[in-house]
Formats: C-alpha cells, structure tokens, sequence
C-alpha cells in the first residue's frame, strides 16, 4: 500500500521573476518504506519536504498520505492532521530549552491531551528504544547534540504517525552520531514499519535508506535501490551525486565505515 504519493506535484513562486521550484513531480513511497531525496542546493528537495508535510501547498498536483488528501482540508484540519499523520526531525532539533528531555518529548501527546499515565508509558517506551532513559529529566542543554536528536526522534515518532519526515537530521552532528542517529532511524524504521522520508545532503545518511530519489532543477531525475551491502549503495550514491553536479562540500566527506 502506498503511505504517500506524490502526483504531478508543482510549485511556481511568483515574484519578480517567475520561478518554477518543482516541475510536475510523481512518486509512491510504500507502507514501511525508508526513502532518500537527494540533489544539488536549490535543486527543489526542500520545497517538496514543505509540500509533503502541508507547510507549503502546491501550485498543481496533488499529495495523499495515509489515503488522505490533506491539501483538501480546512485550514485547522490540516493542522491536526499535520499533528497526528506526521513526525518531523529538523536538523537544528527543534527542542525548548525551557522543557526538560522527557516534557519535549511528550509535547505531540499533550496537545491531543492524552490522559498523563498513557503519556508515561509512551514515553518510557519510546526513550527505551532510544537508550535515552538517563537524560529525560535533563534539559537540552545539558545533553550532547547526538542525544538531542535522539531525544527529537523520540518526539517524532512517540504519536506512532503514518509518515516520518527528516530534514538534513544529521546536519549539526559528528560522524560518530551522525551514525548512531542513522541506525536508530533504520531501526525504528524496520521495528515500527515506521514509512520515513529523509533529504539530506549526506550520503553516509542516504546510505540507510531503501531507495534515493535523486532531484536536480526541480524534476526527479533518477532513483537507485539499495541491495544487500549498503557500502556499495553509499558508493553508487556519491557517484550519482557527482554526476548531477553535487558541489564537493555537499558530499559525505565521512568515510564509510
């Protein structure tokens, strides 16, 4: 089943000159798929990540997740489908410095005012999964940027939403966990079935996914599917990069390992 397709999605910005970020965009991501969007900056990743979580909508084309076609809804429907459907993980995590690890946590589930037991044992579960446990009363500032962006994950995924949306989640951190952070997204994507879409510039990154979708001047222009060993995959992915004109700072300088 499909969790997510994509179907002629556009998008032209009207300023002072006319520009067309995304050009008529098709693509399914299946029930429990971990998909890659890769390409150039200004290659149109971004603006297809703001039209799949409903932040920006389209010019044309249309978007349905879970089945649904959330562009449709009224304004404060797509707000509450945007909290129950999805989870995000940004790249700077996002989290309140003013909440503890554990209350940031839990923030998906106050606003749809679960009963505070039931909150709990979510957030034990999900901070197990995590091997975040030790640091949920801290507060972010108190914890290394690896275990923010597990303890962001944990917010993302602690609504069990259809689809889970990374942005550049490895962006601020070191190799070691940069890592860390990619295995546990693997992980919670095959434990969960969690459906996960994740653009990043990262080929270390892109290394986990099932499939990368590659995007170039606001088209798809090419997808490759992983196979058994992922350091041939995260070899074929630099040089799909390299031939769509990655600058070199925007590839993995990370060695694989």
């Amino acid at each position: 089943m499909d969790m997510l397709k994509v179907d002629g999605l556009t998008k032209v910005y009207n300023g002072n000159v006319t520009y067309e970020a995304l050009s008529d965009i098709h693509f399914t991501v299946e029930k429990g798929e971990f998909v890659g969007i890769m390409g150039p900056s200004g290659s149109g990743k971004t603006t297809l990540l703001n039209m799949v979580s409903t932040i920006d909508a389209p010019t044309s084309g249309e978007v349905y997740i879970n089945g649904q076609q959330p562009f449709r809804l009224k304004k404060n429907d797509i707000a509450v489908f945007r909290r129950r459907e999805l989870g995000f993980v940004f790249q700077d995590f996002n989290l309140l410095d003013t909440l503890t690890i554990g209350e940031n946590i839990v923030l998906p589930l106050t606003l749809d005012t679960k009963g505070i037991r039931a909150m709990n044992r979510k957030l034990a579960e999900v901070a197990e999964k995590l091997a975040i446990t030790d640091i949920l009363r801290k507060r972010t500032y108190e914890v290394s940027g690896g275990q923010r962006q597990r303890a962001a994950i944990a917010r993302a995924i602690i609504h069990s939403p259809s689809l889970l949306l990374a942005d550049e989640p490895t962006g601020n951190l070191d190799s070691k966990s940069a890592r860390n952070v990619m295995e546990m997204m693997a992980d919670i994507n095959q434990t969960d079935q969690t459906t996960t879409m994740l653009v990043t510039h990262d080929a270390l990154a892109a290394s986990y996914c099932h499939r990368v979708v590659f995007i170039k001047d606001g088209a798809l222009v090419n997808e490759i599917v992983r196979g058994k060993n992922r350091q041939t995959f995260f070899q074929e992915i630099i040089d799909k990069l390299s031939l769509l004109g990655g600058v070199s700072h925007e590839l993995s300088s990370v060695r694989f390992s």
